[in-house]
């Protein structure tokens, strides 16, 4: 009897647990704008998936190497690379990132990887602030649109932000924080599973069973993760590039002095603001008034993270590693701007 009043649970727990998941969340807001506004649907689904589907080589190059490494268990090898080498990583991070073509949704892949394989996170943070923010078309692009000055100035300032953000969470994990920075994103195998420190990677894993079912756990587990969380991330973005218009984001921004920086970089933080677009965009506001400085930290705030890239890494990180990351990313803005400013 006890096992017949507890079988119809057994559905509806299964229920609650996939309305919980991003797929749910994706297929609600697709609904609720084929209801609304029918005519657009198609525009949305479109966007969503041509962006999933470009941040689709990123996201399989990553996991594919992320498999790898964990199935041959060179993991190993990349913990002791960064091994009384934090403050080489960070530059180097910081450096290398502004010639990597991501932005702030299809960096997070190459995070993900880093941070479970257990890079520190001083350096990966280095590369996640200064990556989304410049690369050589971007650079071109904003030379273009606005002027060499301000295309160096943005470049400056992608490095400067990598360093600053890097250094900081070094001196804040000597103190104890981010011990374990991951929050859901785990490797698919047991605690334990993992190689020893004494081990040695075995490059030619698919001659070993154990370690080829490893790779096809990894890959399932671990690209599964990404793709719903980005997928979610993307139909994100297409609400706001259809119903929020960047130019009417940035008009709320105007002035001189310091407020208009710091409120620049607060509205440009959650806005969607692609980096090949944005030159144009702020080349016509600044001829309509708005500062160099409040350019700069819009246009800085809005490249290092947006609504879809904090939703998706709300999902990788765990709220302190967030709430820092976003600080981070603003702070950074607030002083590029204010720097440009008076330069």
């Amino acid at each position: 009897m006890a096992d017949l009043t507890q079988n119809p649970k057994v559905p509806a727990k299964a229920a609650l647990d996939l309305i919980k998941t991003p797929w749910a969340l994706i297929m609600a807001i697709l609904a609720a704008v084929a209801v609304l506004d029918p005519g657009n649907w198609g525009e949305v689904v479109s966007f969503a998936g041509k962006a999933l589907v470009h941040t689709g080589q990123y996201i399989l190059f990553a996991v594919l190497l992320l498999s790898y490494l964990k199935a041959t268990g060179a993991e190993v090898m990349v913990a002791r690379a960064f091994e009384g080498r934090e403050t080489r990583m960070i530059f180097l991070a910081a450096v290398f990132g502004g010639l990597a073509p991501f932005c702030s949704c299809e960096v997070i892949p190459f995070i993900a990887g880093l941070l479970a394989l257990g890079a520190p996170l001083s350096a990966v943070m280095a590369f996640w602030l200064s990556s989304p923010l410049i690369d050589p078309p971007t650079l071109l692009i904003t030379a273009g649109a606005l002027g060499w000055p301000f295309a160096i100035g943005k470049a400056v300032a992608a490095v400067a932000l990598g360093l600053f953000g890097g250094f900081v969470v070094r001196g804040l994990m000597r103190s104890g924080a981010f011990a374990e920075p991951l929050r859901e994103y785990k490797p698919a195998g047991c605690c334990g599973c993992g190689p020893k420190q004494d081990d040695k990677p075995v490059w030619r894993f698919w001659q070993v069973p154990e370690r080829r079912q490893r790779f096809r756990s990894e890959f399932v587990h671990n690209g599964l993760f990404l793709l719903k969380w980005l997928a979610l991330a993307y139909v994100l973005e297409a609400l706001l590039v259809s119903y929020v218009p960047a130019d009417l984001i940035a008009r709320v921004v105007g002035g001189e002095g310091v407020v208009p920086i710091v409120v620049a970089a607060l509205v440009g933080m959650p806005a969607y603001l692609n980096s090949y677009v944005a030159p144009p965009l702020l080349a016509g506001l600044t001829e309509q008034g708005m500062s160099a400085g409040a350019a700069m930290s819009f246009m800085v705030a809005g490249a290092v993270s947006s609504i879809p890239a904090m939703a998706a890494v709300w999902s990788l990180v765990k709220p302190r590693v967030f709430a820092t990351y976003l600080g981070l990313g603003i702070t950074g803005a607030i002083i590029a701007g204010i720097i440009f400013q008076m330069i």
